[in-house]
């Protein structure tokens, strides 16, 4: 059966593939180690808490140490945190360990960045646990309409 976020791809005509996995753990080693993919080209999509109660969503290479004040900073606002995954959950609808941007129960913006530039198909949770999806990087970010950000530190 499809998930949401497959069935969302499919309404808005993307060509994607399906790749299901023996999810034991969350974190993008494992899937990129599942898939045989390189880590980097694996993007963990974490939401992140603003101010004001509001929340985006952030799509990183899975190598990544993600700075939450360059994003804060990149987006003009005093403070950016990891939501909680009472928070992440109750927005998405989907567990931690399978959340991805797509047929999420809220639509979030969506944030990229820029490493995944690096690849030209890039990996990210399908909707649930042990599926995840795989898509050309350039129709990611227009599918996504999502925003390049540069929040990965070395």
């Amino acid at each position: 059966m499809a998930s949401l976020g497959e069935k969302a791809l499919d309404a808005l005509g993307v060509l994607y593939t399906s790749h299901e996995y023996d999810y034991r753990k969350k974190g993008a080693e494992a899937a990129a180690e599942a898939l045989d993919v390189p880590l980097s080209a694996t993007l963990k999509t974490l939401v992140v808490a603003l101010p004001d109660k509001e929340f985006v969503f952030l799509m990183a290479p899975g190598d990544c140490s993600v700075s939450m004040r360059n994003l804060a900073r990149t987006l003009k606002v005093k403070q950016a945190d990891l939501a909680s995954e009472r928070d992440a959950q109750r927005l998405t609808g989907y567990q931690v360990g399978g959340i991805g941007p797509f047929g999420s129960r809220t639509t979030l913006p969506v944030y990229i960045d820029l490493k995944a530039l690096d690849h030209d198909r890039v990996y990210f949770n399908g909707g649930r646990r042990g599926l995840i999806l795989g898509i050309e990087t350039e129709a990611l970010l227009e599918v996504a309409q999502a925003e390049l950000v540069d929040v990965c530190q070395s």
